[in-house]
């Protein structure tokens, strides 16, 4: 389960991880995730003031792996121009007639439009088709995984919004926030990102409890894992 301080304008999220130690740890990953190492009598608080006093260096960190991640070519929203569905490349076919409309059709993104094609017309039509298609393919994969979990008891609810270096989140009261950017990953990926959520639902923190829950509800969840990291680069 993930949780967040502002500092500044800058929100920091951050995981927990409550293990049998003595003093308290902050590292932040090549990925830019920050992990907080915490004994296990810490309270929540005492980590989030750790958190803030040390949000300067933890900015400072992103800094420094930032430069390393890899960057996807900014897209062009022009015709031949690739772009991905379900783990699957399609190309855009950009045309002008009588209505806005996008089509998947023959390995094509078919997008049609009623005034002369620009950039932003075509990037508007495309990003609300897939804004549509990941509510619908969201919705179908949490109803399936959340029946995975049925001995929890669980009443997650879901959520689709933007966020600029997660693919899911959920918050202590149950909710499961899945960016939409993960539609363009493999099925099996979606799948993953949302196991991952509800385990942490059963288990806040990335302790061998949660890891022993996520392989015998998703075995094999590693390959998904890194699929999704090689889709979405």
């Amino acid at each position: 389960m993930e949780h967040s301080i502002q500092y500044g304008t800058q929100e920091i999220t951050f995981g927990v991880d409550w293990r049998n130690r003595k003093t308290l740890a902050i590292e932040v990953h090549p990925d830019l995730t920050v992990i907080v190492l915490a004994p296990l009598k810490t309270n929540l608080q005492e980590v989030q003031e750790k958190v803030l006093k040390r949000a300067r260096w933890i900015i400072k960190q992103w800094a420094y792996f930032d430069q390393f991640l890899p960057r996807t070519p900014e897209r062009e929203y022009v015709s031949g121009e690739s772009h991905l569905y379900l783990g699957k490349k399609y190309l855009l076919k950009i045309r002008q007639g009588e209505s806005n409309l996008v089509k998947l059709r023959a390995g094509n993104f078919e997008v049609t439009t009623s005034a002369q094609p620009n950039q932003t017309k075509v990037k508007q039509l495309l990003s609300a088709w897939y804004q549509a298609h990941s509510t619908h393919k969201f919705e179908e994969a949490f109803a399936s995984s959340q029946s995975l979990f049925q001995q929890f008891n669980l009443e997650p609810e879901l959520e689709i919004r933007r966020m600029k270096n997660r693919w899911g989140s959920c918050t202590p009261s149950g909710k499961i926030m899945l960016n939409p950017e993960i539609i363009k990953a493999p099925s099996k990926c979606i799948e993953y990102v949302i196991v991952h959520e509800l385990c942490h639902l059963v288990h806040p923190d990335h302790s061998r409890n949660f890891y022993s829950l996520l392989e015998s509800v998703l075995p094999g969840w590693q390959r998904w894992k890194l699929r999704l990291e090689k889709s979405l680069i």
